[in-house]
């Protein structure tokens, strides 16, 4: 079984910082592209950042360039995404995703559950 488990969401205060994580499990995704997408309510899924296999490209929505960091441990098979100087629109489900290229489009194979973060004003 394939999974991608988020961790991390929550609800914080405009100005904040969250770090999210995304564990894979039933494979190692060797070689694998990641991405991190996010829904707000009433909005389609949008592409935030996502990272290659080796972790040496990273590609940012511009929405968030300069406040997020996306980041890869392929030891631990972990994704992270650093969030910071949040704001009330960052507010959406934030969604995990691999895939065997990196794509900036919501293509991806596979998918996590989503993880809730709220920016509150």
């Amino acid at each position: 079984q394939v999974q991608l488990v988020e961790s991390g969401g929550g609800l914080v205060q405009a100005g904040s910082s969250l770090r999210l994580s995304c564990a894979a499990s039933g494979r190692a995704f060797s070689g694998y592209a990641r991405g991190w997408f996010r829904q707000a309510p009433g909005k389609e899924r949008e592409f935030v950042a996502a990272i290659n296999w080796r972790g040496g490209n990273t590609y940012y929505a511009d929405s968030v360039k300069g406040r997020f960091t996306i980041s890869r441990d392929n030891a631990k098979n972990t994704v992270y995404l650093q969030m910071n100087t949040l704001k009330p629109e960052d507010t959406a489900v934030y969604y995990c995703a691999a895939h065997y290229t990196v794509l900036t489009t919501a293509d991806y194979d596979y998918w996590g559950q989503g993880t809730q973060v709220t920016v509150s004003s």
